[in-house]
């Protein structure tokens, strides 16, 4: 990124998911739950991770999470991952969520957070993530 693209600032990591919020989704308020938005993060994390472990995998820790927008019903939200680190049996995936509103042409960064997950095996017992 160059210095004339500092006021724009762009996704880390690659598109993991797409989906869009229905009114189904939200409160009684008619905002989107921050549950549903926790949800699709780790959905889209766990991708990753299974990729990276190259089987099962559970999520045992979220780092902290900051809501830097709104989350519209209708807008296009993606999920954006980064692999950080893998340890022996876990893997540490950052996760972008940026939203494009239905008549907007930028997207806008809502939140992001630190997925932990472990590798396991079919019987849920820990085991080691394989060599990249």
């Amino acid at each position: 990124m160059s210095n004339l693209d500092d006021d724009k600032p762009i996704p880390r990591g690659e598109l993991t998911i797409q989906v869009v919020p229905l009114p189904a989704d939200t409160n009684a308020n008619g905002d989107v739950y921050a549950g549903w938005l926790v949800k699709q993060m780790d959905l889209a994390a766990a991708t990753v991770a299974g990729r990276v472990s190259l089987g099962r995998n559970a999520t045992v820790a979220i780092d902290r999470m900051e809501f830097l927008s709104p989350l519209r019903v209708g807008s296009q939200v993606s999920c954006y991952c980064e692999l950080q680190d893998i340890g022996r049996s876990s893997m540490k995936i950052g996760v972008e969520v940026w939203t494009r509103d239905r008549n907007a042409k930028r997207q806008r960064k809502v939140t992001e957070a630190l997925f932990v997950y472990v590798a396991i095996d079919e019987q849920g017992r820990i085991r080691e993530v394989p060599e990249q």
